[in-house]
């Protein structure tokens, strides 16, 4: 066996079951699940319909390039959501359909990272747990950078030394950022860019999230928007990550694209090649119908901009918590043990959230996930709403025994 998998450690929601084990939460309480990031509004129309049509080509092996009409579609919806001139993402060597950002993130790294060179790959921390599972498997170290209340949980690039930026092989960003909902601003991107030219790293940016934000009038910046303004017209150095999952509320369709620095999507291109991984040309065309339209992805996102302004005010009092900028966490400060809370949380008020040291490690000043909590708002709005209820009762309830 490959002895690098002995470097992986259990996965967030493995941990999860089994600290509930044995756990028997109140019957009569319908159960919430507010733990995995797993979008659950309903499908668009217009994704279901497309996909229904499309049903006729499960007679064909798709390539690995994808089909033009779906590189096209993607190419076109980043000029529109990132405000880049017409033609400045060239669909024939700049984008790639992928089977959702999570393969697509992991199968990167192996592509772009020397196993020889023993690199460093620098993540943001608490963190999406297939940034360290891809450098690990890569041959790579994970060097993590904490993303804390007093840096506004972004992660601080002039901290790093020299020396390590020399060693960085690859930097994964993640803005709007999962569990924060932080939002890196322009000049924090075109600081990443700089240090890239500089010390010669690439920069994998998880976007997955940037089509979920709270104020219409501040959409977040994408990295691809930042490299053209910088003079980056082939987007050197830079790829980025883009899902329906989250736009579109198609998790189970497992697609995504990836976009930047034609350089390196050609190598990227021959790895997926033998990688067998192409998406179905079912699910490219249905993804195409996705991308093309921006209406029902405003339709989502007002949703959660709902779930927001209805479970906020009733955790506030008896939670240090505060709206994101993105995405669909929460990450509030517990003062307390968060697995302890988590396992008392579910066993009293069936509400299943994830302890926030789970998406983390051990930093600088101790593990910055500990005492934090996600909570995934991806039920529907009643149902987020019943749930906060839930949590305040608990955490009123745990005071007064007090």
């Amino acid at each position: 066996m490959n002895p690098r998998l002995e470097s992986l450690r259990p996965y967030p929601f493995e941990r999860l079951r089994h600290l509930i084990a044995g756990v028997s939460p109140p019957a009569q309480l319908t159960p919430i699940a507010m733990s995995i990031g797993e979008p659950r509004h309903p499908a668009p129309d217009l994704v279901v319909a497309a996909l229904r049509a499309a049903l006729h080509t499960l007679d064909r092996y798709p390539l690995a390039l994808g089909l033009a009409e779906l590189r096209h579609a993607a190419a076109r919806w980043l000029e529109r959501r990132f405000s880049l001139p017409a033609g400045v993402i060239d669909p024939q060597d700049m984008v790639l359909p992928v089977n959702g950002t999570r393969e697509a993130l992991f199968s990167f790294a192996q592509a772009v990272l020397d196993p020889g060179e023993r690199s460093l790959v620098l993540m943001p921390n608490p963190f999406y747990q297939i940034y360290e599972g891809a450098a690990l498997l890569a041959g790579a170290e994970p060097y993590y950078l904490d993303t804390l209340a007093e840096n506004h949980y972004l992660p601080d690039l002039d901290a790093v030394s020299n020396d390590v930026w020399r060693r960085c092989g690859l930097l994964f960003l993640c803005s709007p950022g999962n569990p924060t909902g932080a939002v890196m601003d322009r000049d924090h991107l075109a600081r990443a860019l700089a240090l890239a030219d500089r010390f010669g790293f690439v920069i994998a940016a998880d976007e997955c999230y940037a089509d979920v934000y709270l104020d219409e009038t501040r959409p977040p910046a994408g990295l691809l928007e930042v490299a053209h303004s910088t003079g980056r017209d082939r987007c050197e150095r830079c790829v980025v990550f883009h899902s329906l999952s989250k736009r579109s509320s198609v998790p189970g369709l497992r697609s995504g694209f990836v976009a930047g620095d034609p350089r390196i999507l050609e190598k990227y291109l021959l790895y997926r090649t033998y990688h067998g991984c192409a998406v179905p040309t079912h699910t490219q065309l249905a993804s195409i119908a996705a991308w093309n339209d921006d209406a029902h992805a405003a339709e989502n996102r007002a949703l959660y901009q709902q779930k927001f302004a209805a479970v906020l005010p009733i955790l506030a009092p008896v939670l240090d918590v505060a709206a994101p900028e993105a995405a669909f966490y929460l990450w509030p400060w517990l003062n307390r043990d968060d697995e302890d809370f988590a396992r008392e949380l579910y066993a009293r008020k069936n509400v299943l959230t994830l302890p926030g040291s789970y998406l983390a490690r051990e930093g600088r000043a101790g593990n910055p996930g500990h005492g934090r909590l996600r909570i995934s708002l991806v039920p529907g709005v009643a149902e987020c709403t019943d749930a906060a209820q839930r949590i305040r009762d608990f955490v009123d309830g745990r005071s007064h025994a007090s």
